[in-house]
């Protein structure tokens, strides 16, 4: 089991997500801004935290960058597309957004929850 923090923009597909994580057995929060992802980090032991695709390239590495800040310790999962491409270089792992998702995305967590830093 892993504490996962989900961030995007679409409520519907963080939703969709964390549902699949937890049926997964993981424990999910959803963090919309900025005030809520430090909320998450500073009450819970996050070990994944997963980046949404519809976020843009700035906004998605500035999000990398909050995590990173607020608990070091993650490991950082972005979901992109093919046509936009990778935007966090120092993401932990991706996934293809809508290809690998979301058959993919509860094993990714696990192997990422497996590699937490410390």
């Amino acid at each position: 089991m892993a504490r996962v923090v989900c961030t995007g923009i679409d409520l519907q597909l963080m939703k969709t997500r964390k549902m699949i994580l937890e049926r997964a057995g993981h424990v999910v929060m959803i963090a919309i801004n900025e005030p809520e992802l430090l909320a998450a980090c500073e009450n819970h032991d996050i070990d994944v935290a997963v980046i949404g695709r519809a976020l843009s390239r700035d906004v998605k590495k500035s999000i990398a960058a909050n995590v990173r800040r607020f608990c070091p310790s993650v490991r950082i999962l972005e979901l992109y597309a093919t046509h936009q491409g990778r935007a966090i270089e120092d993401a932990d792992s991706w996934l293809e957004v809508p290809v690998e998702v979301p058959q993919e995305l509860a094993v990714r967590v696990d192997e990422l929850a497996k590699k937490k830093k410390h």
